[in-house]
């Protein structure tokens, strides 16, 4: 091969890879909605209860360099809603825990509604105006029962 083929392919690996990459970052961040209905129990996690309206539940590790971002994110907005309430797993020492959630990546978030039941999972860093938008549909949910 010469060299104009070799950098021609190279370019095309290249190119693939950052669109790739592109995608998964993208994909990443976006909130999941369909997830098998299960209901978290917190004696399991090492907590006392959870939210009367939500819980945002957050999976993090010793060495997870967004994740305190994110605890502070998740903390404040807990913080402005009547009836959500923050938790934060280190999986640190809880493989058990990571493998039940699937979690595979850090900072992992999941929203459980008022009785538990997982309703929304985000992978890496969750946006802020998305998290204030589920919150509000289960405030919403819980004033209409």
């Amino acid at each position: 091969m010469n060299l104009v083929g070799a950098l021609i392919v190279l370019a095309v690996l290249l190119t693939a890879t950052i669109a790739l990459g592109a995608f998964l970052r993208w994909r990443q961040n976006r909130p999941q909605r369909h997830i098998a209905h299960e209901v978290v129990q917190p004696e399991r996690l090492g907590a006392d209860g959870l939210g009367e309206v939500a819980t945002l539940l957050q999976f993090s590790t010793e060495l997870c360099a967004r994740c305190p971002g994110v605890h502070r994110r998740l903390s404040a907005l807990a913080d402005e809603h009547p009836g959500v309430r923050h938790l934060d797993v280190d999986l640190t020492h809880r493989p058990d825990i990571a493998k039940h959630f699937h979690v595979l990546q850090t900072p992992t978030t999941l929203i459980l509604d008022g009785d538990g039941v997982v309703q929304t999972r985000f992978g890496g860093v969750p946006n802020r105006h998305v998290l204030e938008l589920e919150l509000n549909r289960l405030t919403e949910e819980a004033a209409n029962v």
